[in-house]
């Protein structure tokens, strides 16, 4: 498989599933809105695809990728709707702190300067 088509099935399959979580489509109350998809892996076979959330709430981070992870049959449904590729990977849902890490990164040197 070419990895060029691998990559722009994951940047699809990661703006299609920002776009569910913004317009609220996914009901489950543990993912915020504020949830961020950093990025996608796809399997070279397009079995899996691993998608990594990120927030810069510390908090809900885990929970959020805990309602992904229930809800990633929905989620997979509606990507195979929206997309027309023969087989919509399976997702799996990771946390990614890096947002969080460069927010406190930037408060800090915010801090330093300010000293």
């Amino acid at each position: 498989m070419s990895e060029y088509r691998i990559e722009r099935v994951g940047r699809l399959i990661q703006e299609k599933i920002g776009f569910l979580i913004v317009e609220g489509k996914v009901k489950d109350p543990r993912v915020d809105p504020f949830l961020s998809i950093t990025h996608v892996t796809v399997s070279r076979d397009f079995a899996y695809a691993d998608v990594y959330v990120s927030s810069y709430k510390s908090a809900g981070l885990a929970m959020g990728v805990e309602g992904l992870q229930s809800a990633a049959g929905f989620i997979q449904s509606q990507l195979a709707k929206m997309m027309r590729i023969r087989q919509t990977p399976r997702l799996r849902f990771h946390e990614d702190q890096g947002i969080r890490e460069g927010f406190e990164l930037v408060q800090k040197i915010e801090g330093l300067v300010r000293d």
